[in-house]
């Protein structure tokens, strides 16, 4: 079984506290992918949710000829304010 790791970096004119507040909610990652995608949050958190070890975010997906999927991904390592890490459990 192969592993591939995904890395990359890109400045923005925030602070890191703005950026993690952003990058650390579930709901923004909508805003984040292409709309074509279709992507919604089917989990039921609210705006002040953060993310944390454990937690699990469903989702649903249109990536191919608008045919809908189911999304599932686990948050499986938090260092606030630095990283996490999330891995799909279920999905395309």
């Amino acid at each position: 079984m192969k592993t591939y790791l995904l890395k990359t970096e890109q400045a923005i004119p925030i602070s890191l506290e703005q950026a993690w507040d952003f990058f650390s909610s579930p709901l923004n990652l909508a805003k984040i992918t292409p709309k074509e995608v279709s992507f919604k949050v089917t989990s039921d958190y609210n705006t002040d949710t953060t993310i944390y070890a454990g937690m699990i975010i469903t989702y649903k997906v249109s990536p191919i000829f608008g045919i809908k999927m189911n999304w599932m991904t686990e948050i499986t390592h938090v260092k606030e304010g630095e990283y996490f890490v999330d891995e799909q459990r279920f999905g395309p």
